[in-house]
């Protein structure tokens, strides 16, 4: 097959990508003190700046946001100063980077927040299952606190002031994180939202903090700046829906007037429910395409017009030269599982570009 569709370039909305090879968010667990992105994250994204464009890992829009130990925030002075070293380094590299916004919403612990920092939900339903923190070990999840109704719009004012602060640290945009069982999800799903209020109940209410989110988002940053990530029928952290092909069709379609720069859609786990269709029945803009693609299969759903781009994550950790690995036919190297999530260089900045056999 020729290769060739994935090498040419495009735009997504105002996002101007040099190729369609998108990286995908990763929790990488290497933040610093304050949750700031540091020296080890400037070299990291910058060894991928030929990727067309770069989703950041997910990124909490304010401290009750953050779920997990050592990921980085974009609410602060501090946290904005840091991002743009990394930012600085993927343009310098012709690189195009957006800051995936990613409230855990129920899925975190106080161990890993900040002193008076909450764990909050749409209903205050515990999830089941267990995380790590760097000072407890493995604890369960915390109760979370219901968001009471005059909450929910100070929480969608948080999403807006992080996404003006990812333009203020140099993102050319910003990808609301509405899968994973985080925040948004959530609030979508009927598993975890019992709410019987504007924003609970009926599929049209469920959808409602999403969008509200995503218009949010499009008046501080402008449409052409706004992609959202979403996977129907994932049901990773306790996370379960009555109808999920409904609720994502009702979301998609209430956001239509919205006209983002793209939706990012990861293959659904649910066999029955094909997450790409659904997508391109009630999504008109560009779709990133993401889970079980190689090359080849890249390369046929973009020039199949299938996808606009496809998005690559595990290839890219130990593959920081992979579009020069895709274009000239070299092999992949494999990553560490061991050191996905440790603290410091190893498996994190010491995967080097193809040096031959």
């Amino acid at each position: 097959m020729r290769r060739q569709a994935l090498l040419a370039p495009l735009s997504l909305g105002e996002l101007n990508l040099r190729n369609r090879i998108v990286m995908a968010p990763m929790t990488r667990s290497r933040a610093l003190a304050g949750d700031l992105p540091g020296e080890l994250a400037v070299q990291y994204y910058g060894e991928r700046s030929s990727a067309g464009l770069i989703v950041s890992e997910g990124t909490q829009p304010c401290p009750d946001g953050k779920g997990y130990c050592r990921t980085p925030g974009i609410h602060n002075a501090a946290q904005v100063a840091a991002w743009q070293a990394v930012t600085a380094a993927v343009h310098a590299g012709g690189g195009a980077m957006v800051a995936q916004l990613m409230h855990c919403g129920r899925i975190g612990s106080h161990y890993n927040k900040d002193p008076g920092a909450r764990t909050v939900a749409p209903s205050a339903l515990r999830a089941a299952g267990r995380m790590f923190t760097d000072t407890a070990g493995m604890v369960d999840f915390d109760m979370p606190q219901e968001l009471g109704l005059s909450e929910i719009p100070q929480v969608i004012g948080e999403f807006a002031g992080a996404a003006r602060a990812a333009r203020a640290a140099g993102f050319d945009g910003v990808e609301l994180h509405a899968a994973s069982g985080y925040l948004p999800m959530q609030f979508l799903s009927t598993g975890t939202n019992r709410r019987s209020d504007a924003y609970g109940g009926s599929v049209t209410a469920r959808v409602r903090f999403v969008v509200e989110v995503l218009e949010a988002l499009v008046a501080a940053v402008g449409a052409g700046r706004v992609g959202m990530r979403i996977c129907p029928g994932n049901p990773f952290n306790d996370l379960s829906d009555a109808d999920p092909r409904t609720t994502y069709a009702t979301l998609l379609d209430a956001a239509a007037p919205l006209r983002l720069a793209y939706l990012h859609v990861i293959r659904s786990p649910d066999a029955a429910l094909d997450a790409f269709a659904l997508a391109r029945a009630h999504f008109a803009g560009p779709l990133i395409l993401n889970d079980g693609f190689d090359f080849t299969t890249a390369e046929a759903a973009v020039r199949s017009g299938e996808a606009a781009a496809v998005s690559f994550a595990r290839a890219y950790i130990a593959n920081p030269d992979l579009v020069a690995r895709y274009r000239q036919g070299w092999p992949l190297a494999q990553f560490d599982r061991k050191t996905l999530y440790t603290a410091g260089a190893a498996g994190y900045t010491s995967y080097g570009p193809y040096c031959g056999p």
